[in-house]
């Protein structure tokens, strides 16, 4: 699955490179309904033509048309929609939402070209970097980035944009849980990978968009298939394919490792880790077993949403009792 900021990315050079001027814009906030996250991006050029989105539709027809009539001059404006106070006509959210966007306005120049390669190469990389914006001083520069936190951070003029690769869900294993879990990641822009080595799981395993492996996940993980956005669940109740799956992930730079078992079976398994498995204490810590949010879960789908939830929550930097 090609990561939508990917083809945003892409869109972006190639107009850069041919002198065009292009307008780079990303969601800095939302208040109340809204189709986009904070962190989406959109880019577009004078003539129209756009690739990415910022609100599904609401807003990309009355933003392209403010572009046509040469607004955006600066190198960085912030504008609202959704509450009519804006310069252009009131254009209405979902359920009566908010958006605050970030424009970006790049000239074709060399400058702009070294940007966005950067940009680019952060989406293709293994690692995330920060965008910190200075909007008094239309400055912008890159950081290093925890891999944990929150996509868009704003404290008055200073922007931070945080930028990496796609996150992705390794799911260990095919169970009923399993199923649901790929369904939820995937609606929320997850690449989604299963691995299983048994034929027959395998055969009754569909779900759109969903990349299905035959391998041993444990090898699969081994092979270099986590970078610091992903994410490893196990969820077959099987020690011979979660216990070598969890072994293998902790020496990754995943950003969550997690199986699937109650707090006994997880006592057990945390025992026979540092015993059979030869991992150390801060190893077995870094496992989240049992692994989800605390929901009272009994059906295989809420069981998943736990699990999905508490990835997204870890990856937003989130501590349980925060929530």
């Amino acid at each position: 699955m090609q990561h939508l900021d990917l083809q945003v990315l892409d869109a972006a050079l190639a107009w850069a490179n041919d002198g065009e001027t292009v307008w780079l814009c990303s969601v800095l906030a939302t208040f109340g309904s809204s189709p986009r996250e904070p962190g989406s991006m959109l880019v577009a050029k004078a003539d129209g033509t756009c690739v990415g989105s910022l609100s599904g539709g609401c807003i990309e027809e009355d933003f392209l048309e403010r572009v046509a009539k040469g607004h955006f001059t600066q190198a960085f404006d912030v504008i609202r929609y959704g509450d009519g106070a804006d310069e252009s006509p009131q254009v209405s959210l979902p359920c009566g939402g908010i958006l605050d966007v970030l424009v970006e306005r790049l000239e074709p120049s060399a400058e702009t070209l070294t940007h966005l390669e950067v940009l680019h190469a952060t989406l293709l990389g293994q690692r995330s970097l920060l965008r910190h914006i200075d909007l008094e001083r239309q400055r912008k520069r890159f950081v290093e980035a925890g891999e944990n936190g929150p996509r868009v951070e704003r404290d008055g003029d200073i922007v931070k944009l945080r930028v990496g690769p796609a996150l992705r869900l390794i799911i260990a294993g095919i169970s009923p849980v399993s199923h649901f879990c790929a369904e939820f990641a995937r609606a929320l822009g997850f690449e989604v990978i299963v691995c299983d080595p048994r034929d027959d799981m395998r055969r009754d395993f569909h779900v759109e968009g969903v990349e299905v492996q035959s391998a041993l996940p444990s090898l699969f993980i081994a092979s270099g298939a986590c970078h610091a956005a992903t994410a490893v669940v196990a969820l077959t109740h099987d020690p011979r394919i979660d216990d070598l799956a969890v072994i293998e992930a902790v020496r990754t730079p995943a950003f969550y490792v997690g199986v699937m078992g109650s707090k006994r079976t997880s006592a057990k398994r945390a025992e026979r880790l540092a015993r059979s498995g030869g991992l150390e204490a801060a190893a077995i810590e870094r496992i989240h077993m049992p692994i989800g949010l605390d929901l009272d879960s009994k059906t295989p789908a809420e069981i998943a949403l736990a699990v999905v939830a508490d990835v997204l929550r870890v990856r937003r930097g989130k501590s349980r009792h925060a929530l």
